[in-house]
């Protein structure tokens, strides 16, 4: 008893609130009885919502239509009342409600129970009278009329109160399942979509379709660059095929969304429980669940490997790390990028916050609730924005530092120039996107309200629930912004096809069509610049020191890692490389003449098909590299041919660069 009239307080404090603000609802009054089964009572006066939170008295006649065959053939005289009693109340002064008696709902039970078990009629659990006071009156009380009756003549009838968004009937969903829609419990938004037509949602759909098939495509032709050639994309450039990984599996989770439409995002709907097809929520639906992993946590990865992108682009730049030692801290870089995305999704299941996407037809987050959005959504995307721009502006002040201060080769300068704008083009064309996207999240978060306010006081007559007033603004949401949403969502994994794109890209795919693979271990101009002797030594030397000039593959210093290992590479080439080379010794050992006091000297006479012109031995290795190589990579004839030359040779007369300097000179003086 004391539970039932705390419950009666509380709901009568609720009721009596009131509220000024612009966002207030509808002002309730009290109106004339329309109800065809309580008219001609002692009263003709009635509040809405009702009892049993009916909105308006359509909803109310709607809910008592199974009772009419009862009161028609009189199966109990106490029946009209109580019915009128919970469908109609009395409208009494502002703040206070009465409830029929108890005994009043025994005797229209005990009598009508028979016959409603013929209609088929069950008594409805809101009816149940234990929920009544117990007593023994007729309703409405004698106190009831005179309340009314006062309230009538000294008060004004108009009574403002403020039930902010009550859920339809046909949006309620079951409470365990935990939804929640407008701060409404046990509610969920209508599907299709609340704010667009069919013709929008339809031309939106296919849009969003035909850009993920785009976006797939292109990752999808990056990942596969890259297994053709695993070891062509080092650090500091490997994470952009990770970035492109993660946005191949964004564009195939909107890619099934297209083909699966509302099917996943939408509940369907039951007519015969009054249901109609609400957005999916929570992780209870099974399918909905693993669309949102795949497009939540990719999304998030992708955004941290462009973080790690510019994290071994600012290693590179300004601390000199080389590959190799980039490449050490790879099992870091990739516990950050696929936990910290791991973490934020399980926490989301968690928290039950999936919804549907009934515009692309997948599950995300933030779409319905704004506080999700905000920090699990817009908060991440910011900070690694942020995180990602310093690191990239301060390796790119630190290559252009090095280019104007410290000089370099021609060929050093202009690759290094290739290099900063191929950084530059990547990442105006992954943060143009990217920034667009969280504009495009910040409208939508700041304009949300607006936009539900306007959507109730559209539907709230069709719902029958409490229409907003005094609304200083509406507005609805155009779609070219979800459109540039979803978009921008996709569009940013494309870039990486522009990294992948260049003549090798096409040699390696030509090669891989015609059913062989062609080893190439020459290095990538975007790493080979920092591996050339002089820009090394460059960016490793005091700046007191001055600059010791080479030409580029001369230099037989066999103290030079960087010049060295640039060297075997270069011989470790494409078999038409290696014709060169063999062509490039030919000439060479041509152009040695063995005099009386057994010294090489340079000869005076070549075979015209041998003369090479000045400078086309630009990549000659040392010496003892060339036998080396010329060994392994020559045809049979010219290996022995040549190692029975060398191996007569004094070498010692021919050591280190300025003898091999010296010797091409004269070569190409006679040439």
């Amino acid at each position: 008893m004391e539970t039932l009239w705390a419950f009666l307080h509380l709901f009568t404090a609720c009721a009596a609130i009131h509220m000024d603000a612009a966002e207030s609802h509808s002002a309730f009054t009290c109106e004339p009885i329309t109800l065809r089964m309580c008219q001609d009572l002692p009263y003709n006066t009635t509040f809405m919502p009702n009892l049993l939170n009916h909105y308006d008295q359509q909803t109310a006649a709607l809910a008592m239509e199974p009772f009419h065959p009862m009161v028609n053939l009189e199966c109990s005289p106490e029946l009209r009342p109580f019915l009128c009693a919970l469908y109609g109340p009395v409208c009494t002064e502002y703040g206070r409600l009465t409830l029929p008696c108890r005994r009043l709902c025994q005797h229209a039970k005990r009598d009508c129970y028979k016959l409603m078990d013929m209609f088929g009629v069950s008594w409805p659990d809101e009816m149940d009278c234990n929920r009544f006071p117990d007593c023994d009156e007729p309703y409405p009380r004698a106190v009831d009329l005179q309340s009314s009756t006062d309230g009538t003549e000294d008060s004004p009838l108009e009574v403002q109160r403020d039930y902010g968004f009550w859920c339809p009937r046909e949006l309620k969903i079951e409470p365990e399942l935990s939804y929640s829609f407008l701060g409404v419990r046990d509610c969920s938004p209508p599907c299709p979509n609340m704010y667009f037509r069919h013709d929008e949602l339809r031309f939106a759909r296919y849009f969003i379709g035909v850009v993920s098939i785009v976006c797939l495509s292109a990752t999808l032709f990056t990942f596969l660059t890259f297994l053709i050639d695993v070891t062509r994309f080092r650090y500091p450039e490997r994470p952009i095929i990770f970035y492109a990984v993660c946005y191949m599996m964004v564009s195939l989770v909107f890619f099934l969304g297209f083909l699966l439409e509302d099917r996943v995002a939408c509940n369907p709907a039951r007519p015969g429980q009054y249901r109609a097809s609400t957005v999916t929520q929570g992780s209870h639906n099974k399918a909905c669940t693993l669309l949102f992993m795949g497009l939540y946590f990719f999304t998030m990865a992708g955004s941290v490997w462009w973080v790690i992108l510019t994290i071994t682009w600012f290693l590179a730049a300004v601390p000199k790390w080389g590959s190799e030692a980039i490449e050490k801290k790879a099992l870091l870089f990739h516990a950050s990028a696929w936990g910290v995305p791991g973490a934020l999704t399980v926490t989301l299941m968690a928290m039950n916050k999936i919804e549907g996407d009934n515009v692309s037809g997948v599950c995300f987050v933030g779409l319905y609730d704004v506080m999700a959005l905000r920090w699990f959504v817009l908060a991440p995307l910011c900070l690694d924005v942020l995180v990602g721009v310093a690191l990239l502006l301060a390796g790119i002040v630190a290559l252009n530092r090095v280019r104007m201060e410290i000089p370099l080769e021609k060929e050093n300068q202009d690759k290094l120039v290739k290099f900063m704008i191929r950084i530059g083009v990547f990442s105006v064309l992954y943060l143009v996107p990217l920034l667009v996207l969280i504009g495009c999240y910040f409208y939508e978060q700041s304009y949300r309200a607006v936009w539900e306010t306007t959507w109730v006081q559209e539907r709230c007559r069709e719902y029958h629930i409490p229409c907003p007033y005094q609304v200083e603004r509406t507005s609805r949401p155009e779609l070219v912004v979800f459109l540039m949403k979803y978009l921008m969502t996709l569009v940013v994994g494309i870039p990486s096809v522009f990294w992948v794109g260049s003549k090798k890209t096409c040699f390696e795919w030509a090669g891989f069509f015609r059913g062989h693979r062609q080893k190439d271990g020459a290095v990538n101009e975007s790493r080979q610049v920092l591996q050339e002797p002089d820009f090394a030594q460059s960016l490793l030397r005091d700046p007191n020191t001055p600059i010791i000039r080479k030409s580029r593959g001369t230099s037989t210093q066999g103290t030079s890692t960087h010049a060295s290992s640039t060297h075997l590479a270069m011989l470790d080439d494409l078999p038409s490389r290696a014709g060169s080379v063999h062509s490039k010794m030919s000439s060479y050992h041509g152009s040695l003449h063995r005099s009386r006091d057994g010294r090489y000297t340079p000869c005076s006479y070549r075979a015209a098909e041998e003369r090479l012109p000045y400078g086309s031995m630009s990549h000659l290795p040392p010496l003892d590299q060339s036998r080396h190589g010329s060994t392994q990579r020559l045809d049979s004839q010219s290996r022995h041919s040549s190692v029975r030359d060398l191996s007569n040779a004094q070498t010692t007369h021919i050591t280190h660069g300025t003898s091999m300097n010296r010797v091409i000179e004269e070569d190409g003086a006679s040439a």
